[in-house]
């Protein structure tokens, strides 16, 4: 991929590609649209191009773009029967993505664009969850400016660090991202958890011995509002149907 970037770097068609690259990672997260945001930036500082501020300003866009792929994806298919969601890491991250969601939707969804398969965990449940789009966009396209700008610094301060050395600070940049990735996913994980047992410890005494734990929003907190008569189909969506 190396050699790739730097064929690729002073031609106009770089922007071309790493706005594919960045949009097609929303939804399917196989593609490093990271390490490719970050290599540029990278590149850009120790030979001159591509343009920094394009980078930042294409990768945004792109983010964004794909953001808005995979809430409509969740919005009309059973993302658990997606195949790369299939295995049980991918149904433990779709667990987490409707917890997630229910408890502090904003905050995920802002936080998850920096976790590759959280982002499209939370996004594609987002759109079966019903989501409401209005408050949807505004966080994506913040959360995509940010991890833009994010990915960006990232390879700054490699080529900064090894302005000598392209292929070096490509490397270093990609590898500095990739950690950083991991670590923000262990956080996410890790809160998550504390959260989760918080809330047992906080369980309310009935008689009889038993507790009953308290009560957590739902999928009403921001289901939108329906003609009377008119029957949702969140629950529908939702149905964990078994994989043939």
């Amino acid at each position: 991929m190396l050699e790739w970037i730097l064929a690729l770097a002073a031609s106009p068609l770089v922007y071309v590609v790493l706005y594919l690259f960045a949009t097609i990672d929303g939804f399917f997260p196989p593609i490093p649209s990271e390490s490719v945001i970050i290599a540029l930036a990278a590149l850009s500082v120790t030979s001159g191009h591509p343009n920094i501020a394009l980078i930042a300003v294409v990768a945004a866009a792109g983010a964004f773009t794909g953001d808005q792929i995979a809430y409509a994806i969740g919005q009309r298919i059973d993302v658990r029967r997606i195949r790369f969601l299939r295995g049980p890491r991918g149904q433990r991250t779709l667990d987490w993505a409707e917890r997630a969601l229910t408890h502090r939707g904003p905050s995920f969804i802002l936080a998850a664009r920096y976790v590759p398969i959280g982002r499209v965990a939370v996004n594609m449940t987002a759109g079966a969850l019903a989501y409401p789009r209005r408050r949807f966009v505004p966080l994506t396209a913040l959360a995509a400016c940010t991890w833009s700008v994010y990915s960006v610094a990232i390879g700054l301060g490699a080529g900064v660090w090894f302005a000598d050395h392209p292929l070096i600070a490509i490397c270093v940049g990609v590898a500095g991202g990739v950690v950083i990735g991991l670590v923000v996913d262990w956080a996410l994980a890790s809160r998550q958890r504390r959260k989760e047992r918080s809330a047992g410890r906080a369980a309310t005494p009935r008689p009889g011995g038993r507790t009953d734990p308290e009560p957590r929003p739902g999928l009403a907190e921001f289901e939108p509002r329906r003609p009377a008569g008119d029957v949702p189909t969140t629950a529908a969506r939702l149905a964990r149907r078994p994989v043939a």
